[in-house]
């Protein structure tokens, strides 16, 4: 019973401890059910950037493609990721991801980290962006206005045998980083400054 009541006092004091450090960059917990105003259809059309490894080494990118919604019962968002990208190597051994919204004033840390590749440098440090991690260890920027960190609940590249109609073909027909893999994500904790 001690033992018990012990691990429930380190999970208690661990998650006083994550919102505090979200709020000490700025960031205020939301409910994307109830909180989450962006227009899904339009959300991931605008770019994001999502960031995936730990604190000993981690890399994000930009997307453009991705899905809110439900999926299993659960507050679910996708995202997919290109088979060359440095970032696939981080989301194939990652638990959990974030995908985070930047001002449009911000927009060149959207430009620069979907133009440069994280296997030449570090792009974070490059643009001056202050990495933090969640209590689960999820790096995220504390200049994001909004992180959505998720937890992987599938992960499986395209398989181009099941492409229905020309768009995927297309699409993959000269697409020199590959195939995407999507990655299915349980919403699992989001900030808003």
């Amino acid at each position: 019973m001690k033992r018990v009541f012990t691990a429930l006092a380190a999970m208690f004091m661990l998650s006083i401890t994550s919102a505090t450090a979200q709020e000490e960059n700025g960031f205020k917990k939301i409910n994307v059910r109830e909180d989450f105003k962006e227009n899904g259809f339009q959300w991931f059309h605008d770019a994001e950037l999502l960031a995936a490894g730990n604190k000993e080494k981690s890399n994000a990118m930009t997307i453009g493609w991705g899905g809110i919604g439900t999926l299993w019962g659960r507050t679910a968002l996708t995202v997919y990721v290109a088979e060359k990208r440095y970032t696939k190597e981080f989301m194939d051994k990652a638990e959990y991801f974030t995908v985070m919204a930047f001002d449009v004033e911000q927009s060149k840390v959207l430009n620069y980290m979907g133009s440069k590749s994280g296997r030449d440098g570090d792009k974070a440090k490059a643009l001056g962006l202050h990495t933090a991690y969640t209590a689960n260890g999820t790096p995220y920027y504390t200049e994001a206005t909004m992180v959505i960190e998720c937890k992987i609940m599938y992960a499986a590249p395209f398989n181009p045998q099941y492409f229905k109609g020309d768009v995927p073909k297309k699409m993959y027909a000269n697409f020199s980083a590959g195939i995407h893999s999507m990655y299915i994500g349980e919403v699992v904790n989001a900030w808003i400054k």
